[in-house]
């Protein structure tokens, strides 16, 4: 009798184990903080603070004074930021490349990537044509976002969510180095304040909606692993046109 309600005992405590770990599965299900559209939070509050610096004094203040204190403390030009740009991109293969361990397989980081750096590129471009805002240099009206900024928080974001479940810090280096990005755009006065915050939201933005486009993916190509793989991200500019390319083996 005892070692029959032992076993019974047992049975309840396993089921009733079962039960709760269900019913945190359904919370987190339900929960909007663990939903995929949470992340577009920060960027569109990004791209939001960008936009209305430009019609609203008081944030626009913010710009000439960041310009100011810029042009004061610094007269040189650091041309670091054209390089600086694709390093956190740069680091998303060569991390995995060195034995770190990485949430996606080569083929889908390679989507990625490439759907990331696309839509970012059409986006920055977009806007450039039609908000026509003059740079702090006064060399044309293209100032409105920042490409180098968004090209810089693409590959940090990629990396975050790539290898955020190995360590954190990989992703906040990632971010530091593509927030020095945008503060050497200010620096060298091709960007007010805002263009920098827009284009860091907008960089974000879109690794968010590559990430939602995956699962599309999949049902197209039906593979889900490689062991190579080659992405060719383009990189586009005022008067420039090029495109980066990473292997994988």
């Amino acid at each position: 009798m005892k070692q029959a309600f032992f076993i019974f005992l047992l049975l309840y405590i396993n089921t009733a184990q079962a039960q709760d770990i269900d019913t945190v599965r359904i919370t987190e299900k339900k929960s909007f903080v663990n939903s995929p559209y949470s992340g577009f939070i920060i960027p569109v509050a990004f791209i939001s603070y960008g936009v209305l610096a430009h019609r609203q004094d008081n944030l626009h203040k913010i710009d000439l004074k960041t310009h100011e204190f810029a042009s004061s403390h610094f007269t040189g030009k650091i041309k670091a930021d054209d390089y600086t740009q694709y390093v956190p991109a740069v680091a998303v293969y060569g991390l995995n490349m060195m034995g770190v361990k990485v949430k996606h397989n080569n083929k889908e980081r390679t989507f990625l990537m490439a759907s990331s750096y696309l839509l970012s590129a059409a986006c920055v471009q977009t806007c450039k044509r039609t908000t026509t805002v003059r740079r702090p240099d006064e060399a044309n009206y293209r100032s409105f976002p920042s490409g180098h900024t968004a090209t810089a928080f693409v590959g940090a974001h990629l990396l975050f969510k790539e290898y955020k479940d190995t360590s954190p810090w990989i992703g906040i280096a990632g971010y530091t180095i593509a927030t020095g990005t945008g503060a050497m755009r200010i620096l060298n006065r091709r960007h007010w304040l805002s263009d920098v915050v827009a284009g860091a939201g907008i960089g974000i933005l879109c690794v968010e909606i590559s990430y939602l486009l995956l699962p599309a993916f999949h049902k197209v190509t039906g593979v889900k692993d490689s062991r190579t793989s080659l992405v060719i991200a383009p990189v586009i500019g005022v008067n420039n046109y090029g495109a980066g390319l990473a292997y994988t083996f």
